[in-house]
């Protein structure tokens, strides 16, 4: 397995990561937002298969 961060072989402390350093700059990518999912709004309207009765 490699580091993901910079593909050195991991560390068992460090373990997904080769270093501290790395599962650092891991980190400040998660609280700078860097790893996001793309989000895809769905339309009310589609999911709503018959009007409802008022």
């Amino acid at each position: 397995m490699t580091c993901p961060i910079c593909a050195r072989e991991t560390d068992a402390r460090y373990r997904p990561f080769c270093s501290r350093r790395c599962a650092d700059v891991d980190l400040a990518h998660w609280l700078r937002g860097s790893y996001a999912l793309p989000v895809v709004e769905d339309d009310p309207d589609d999911n709503d298969p018959a009007p409802r009765p008022q």
